[in-house]
């Protein structure tokens, strides 16, 4: 029988102390107090305790020696492709992409360690999941250099994984059945009887929930969202990509609960949609973690500075968000709550039954 390991089992072990490093108060620059190697608790001679000017020079000698690098992603497979061809054509190393559900790679990763099967090198995945493997005790801790040039949150106290591009919580419609000047102004406006049967939202989206209410205030905010789905019909569906794709159709007028880059990526490519926020906008942070006994470490560390750095442009150009400073993106300017991955992975009972209660049918059609 296939062993299955669930989110919430996989990580019961461990403290967390992420809420409390995403919160607004403790945005302070962590990598102005940049450990030693040694202060890190990394053994010298690894490719994490690297630093200094020739850090570059050495990860590309010894990555090239290694020949190859084996990352896990939940990234689209064509914006991964972007950066691993780029990759490969600056330092010849060859990648290897295995491309998968947050859970899923999740699932694999905590597998494969346990059984001393090491076949990963670098994990690029959502954040609540990068949190799992570093509570399990996967994951090594990062001392790239481009670490100066990221937001304050993206960098965690631990630094055994480092957010690298955010997904945007927007709402997004369909161009040629709903007018911009028509468009609610907030999440109030949506009670008005002209959207009954236009709403929907995505399946699995407990964290948007969680923020948007605890940022309205909790009683206020669960009251709203009740009223809004009780007289509009707020429908549910599996899949932010099929979600996307019913925007794009029609059939669906108002999505609530869209990543903007994808809806940048498909109205890019034609398709008569676009997206607007609401306040509060909330944003999931993905990250990149370097599995502490990779096979292929130099190459791994060295990916991991490379979309850092260099690849936060690849991925600004494909209508990513990058967390790097500086590159601009289309949302930079603008008031951003992150998502906190306590909430998936501690509270995750709490907020999923109250999802449920409140958009009901979860996972209809």
């Amino acid at each position: 029988m296939k062993q299955t390991i669930s989110r919430r089992r996989v990580i019961q072990s461990g403290s967390m102390a992420l809420g409390a490093c995403l919160a607004p108060a403790a945005l302070t620059p962590l990598w102005a107090q940049t450990p030693t190697p040694a202060q890190a608790g990394l053994p010298t001679g690894v490719a994490s305790a690297l630093i200094g000017p020739d850090r570059l020079n050495k990860l590309v000698e010894m990555g090239k020696k290694e020949g190859s690098v084996t990352i896990y992603s939940s990234m689209p497979m064509d914006d991964m492709s972007a950066l691993t061809s780029e990759f490969e054509k600056r330092y010849g190393i060859k990648t290897k992409v295995w491309r998968a559900g947050s859970e899923n790679i999740l699932q694999r990763v905590v597998l494969e360690s346990k059984a001393n099967k090491n076949e990963v090198d670098l994990i690029d995945t959502n954040g609540p999941e990068m949190e799992a493997l570093h509570r399990e005790h996967i994951l090594q801790v990062c001392m790239s250099p481009y670490l100066a040039d990221l937001i304050p949150a993206a960098i965690l106290p631990h630094r055994e994984w480092i957010a690298s591009r955010l997904n945007i919580f927007t709402l997004a419609y369909n161009t040629k059945v709903l007018k911009k000047a028509d468009l609610p102004k907030s999440y109030n406006d949506l009670l008005d009887p002209k959207w009954k049967g236009k709403l929907a939202v995505e399946a699995n989206d407990d964290d948007w929930l969680a923020g948007t209410v605890t940022q309205m205030g909790y009683d206020k905010g669960v009251a709203l969202f009740k009223e809004i789905a009780n007289k509009n019909a707020v429908t549910v569906r599996k899949g932010h990509t099929l979600l996307a794709n019913l925007v794009a159709s029609g059939e669906v007028p108002i999505a609530l609960t869209l990543y903007n880059y994808k809806v940048e990526q498909m109205k890019n490519a034609g398709a008569p949609m676009d997206w607007f926020a609401l306040e509060p906008t909330i944003a999931r942070p993905n990250g990149v973690g370097v599995n502490k006994n990779a096979p292929h470490p130099y190459a791994a560390v060295l990916f991991q500075d490379f979309i850092l750095s260099v690849g936060q442009s690849i991925l600004s150009k494909r209508d990513f968000i990058p967390t790097n400073t500086k590159v601009p993106s289309t949302l930079n300017k603008m008031p951003l709550v992150f998502a906190d991955p306590k909430v998936t992975l501690d509270d995750n009972a709490k907020w999923s039954r109250l999802y449920d209660e409140i958009f009901s049918h979860r996972g209809g059609v």
